[in-house]
């Protein structure tokens, strides 16, 4: 009996799925009251991302995950580029050639909200795996514009208005 229910307790504990989960609290750069969480969930394998924006004065918004996650800088350039392991050409997630960092854009309702749900189908990102697809420590960008996703290096997004590092 023992020995049933150790294999039945073995059974259960890997059948269990584990979330790991990372963090970027997003603040306004230069005065921008703009603020928000992105939440990165890794599960199975793959990523879901779901960002909360406040405090926006425009329609929509560009995001992407920027190369390195340092916010110190006023207008967020010390988060370096688009996050592109991978060197290809800035597009449309999910439509070949995209940069791991091209999240896309954001709408936002009268209120200045808004929400943003993505899964990473295609394995472009990580939190467990400490390879080139892993997304700790690396930066979220606002941008003041739209990303037109293409023209190149990054979408014609406009100036960088907030910066949240991933953790």
């Amino acid at each position: 009996m023992r020995f049933l229910t150790l294999v039945i307790s073995i059974l259960m504990f890997t059948s269990c799925t584990k979330n790991i989960t990372a963090i970027a609290h997003i603040k306004g750069l230069n005065s921008n009251p703009l603020n928000g969480v992105a939440t990165f969930v890794e599960e199975d394998g793959f990523v879901k991302l779901v960002v909360e924006i406040r405090g926006a004065d425009t329609k929509k918004l560009a995001i992407h995950i920027h190369e390195f996650g340092d916010c110190k800088s006023k207008d967020g350039s010390s988060a370096g580029g688009h996050w592109n392991p991978t060197n290809e050409n800035h597009g449309k997630w999910g439509t070949l050639p995209f940069h791991n960092g091209d999240v896309g854009n954001i709408n936002i309702d009268n209120n200045g909200n808004g929400s943003l749900v993505m899964k990473d189908h295609f394995k472009r990102w990580s939190i467990s795996n400490p390879g080139n697809t892993n997304i700790v420590g690396r930066a979220i960008i606002i941008h003041s514009g739209i990303d037109d996703y293409t023209s190149q290096p990054s979408g014609s997004a406009g100036p960088r208005i907030g910066c949240g590092v991933i953790e």
